[in-house]
């Protein structure tokens, strides 16, 4: 075993030293994401008693990424993109601190809260985009993606698990005469992820990213290829808005509290994790239509399944096939969209920022409709008919993505040939 992790890890040695630098700077930043991606959701959906406030959060929170997506490419003009890129992460601690802070939070906090969290993402994912695609080739992405999703997937099944005995145990405790609840814990975990997010900006500053040469970013057409990979983020924006936010609305209400967030998570994690990286290290860009395939067909099992048994069984065989299909379809699908941007900034001879901002309005194209769709069941019809359906309703919609990315990734090869 220890002859076997040691070869892995001269094989990481063997990537470029920015790439390594961006991974391990990602691990660290992957110890965050689980405090936004489910513990934000669990914290209001706890404040608020109402799910349709936890969707809002969330409509904020993209609105925010297109908003910075849009200033990024400005000041990519003038600013290291490393340097946004870490300005992005301390935000979105900054962020997280001033909400958990605020003792009342009424909805239009609850706005501001979000755009500042979704102003922030913006500024790490576009980066985080940016660089990957600078600091990698489409025969070593399928590994980057693969080390990355396993260390999400690691983060996903510890970090929840950590913060639930940490919010289960703080409660009721006498220290200095202050009685410690479950918003004091929220509070202790935002300073930790504060904490974390420095640390993954030191790690960031080994490493050398380059800026686009081309200053130019803002395009309204487009080549034919793009376009296609556009209708593609829009449909995993569809489904990645859901996946953010329903896990911990299901769970806190058929399920129970927070350290059921872990607990479930973590059944099915292990296995994930390692499949990703063996997937990543070994399949080569023929497989990754089979990949994605498997993955949203997941996804649409444990949707019926859900549909079908709205309880706790309903709800764990959904969020387990949930921890299957994302990071499965995220190693399928940036690898097609990064090779598409290759090809089509090489054929329009476009700065590749241009791309990357016009991914993120599709991906809120979709994002938003499908929250909308979540909020009119919930408002117009009721809450449990949005949890059951709006679920299976995306699902089905995101299998339309499988045929789509197979030719996307058809066009995108043909231009070597």
């Amino acid at each position: 075993m220890l002859a076997k992790l040691t070869a892995e890890f001269r094989f990481f040695q063997t990537m470029p030293h920015s790439m390594r630098v961006l991974l391990i700077t990602n691990m660290l930043y992957a110890l965050v994401l689980p405090v936004v991606e489910i513990f934000m959701a669990a914290y209001i959906m706890r404040y608020f008693a109402d799910t349709s406030y936890v969707a809002i959060f969330q409509v904020a929170m993209y609105t925010g990424i297109i908003i910075t997506s849009l200033t990024n490419g400005f000041l990519l003009k003038n600013f290291k993109v490393a340097h946004l890129y870490s300005f992005g992460i301390l935000l979105s601690g900054l962020s997280m601190v001033g909400m958990m802070f605020v003792k009342d939070i009424a909805l239009p906090g609850l706005i501001i809260s979000g755009t500042l969290i979704g102003a922030a993402s913006g500024f790490f994912w576009t980066n985080r985009y940016l660089m990957a695609l600078n600091t990698t080739s489409d025969e070593n992405r399928n590994y980057f993606f693969g080390l990355e999703s396993f260390f999400f997937t690691i983060s996903n099944i510890g970090v929840p698990v950590a913060i639930g005995v940490l919010l289960a145990s703080i409660e009721g405790i006498n220290l200095f005469g202050i009685v410690f609840d479950v918003y004091y814990g929220y509070r202790v975990v935002t300073i930790i992820v504060f904490a974390i997010t420095i640390l993954a900006c030191f790690s960031l500053a080994r490493g050398k990213f380059d800026n686009p040469v081309q200053k130019d970013f803002l395009y309204f057409r487009f080549d034919r290829l793009w376009n296609k990979q556009i209708l593609l983020a829009a449909l995993k924006g569809l489904v990645q808005g859901f996946l953010v936010t329903a896990p911990a609305m299901l769970i806190m209400k058929y399920v129970g509290k927070e350290g059921s967030l872990g607990l479930i998570q973590g059944i099915s994690g292990g296995l994930t994790a390692i499949l990703i990286y063996l997937l990543g290290r070994f399949a080569k860009p023929k497989h990754r239509i089979l990949i994605f395939g498997v993955g949203i067909t997941l996804f649409l099992i444990g949707t019926i399944v859900n549909g079908i048994e709205l309880s706790m069984i309903g709800v764990m065989v959904f969020v387990l096939c949930k921890v299957f299909f994302q990071p499965l379809h995220d190693l399928a699908y940036y690898p097609i969209m990064m090779k598409v941007i290759d090809v089509v900034s090489k054929r329009e001879n476009r700065n590749k920022y241009a791309y990357i901002l016009n991914h993120e309005f599709g991906l809120y194209a979709g994002r938003v409709t499908g929250l909308g769709l979540f909020i009119f069941l919930a408002f117009y019809v009721s809450e449990s008919f949005a949890l059951r359906y709006s679920l299976i309703i995306v699902a089905v919609l995101q299998m339309l993505s499988i045929p789509l990315a197979k030719n996307i990734m058809k066009d995108s090869y043909l231009e070597e040939k």
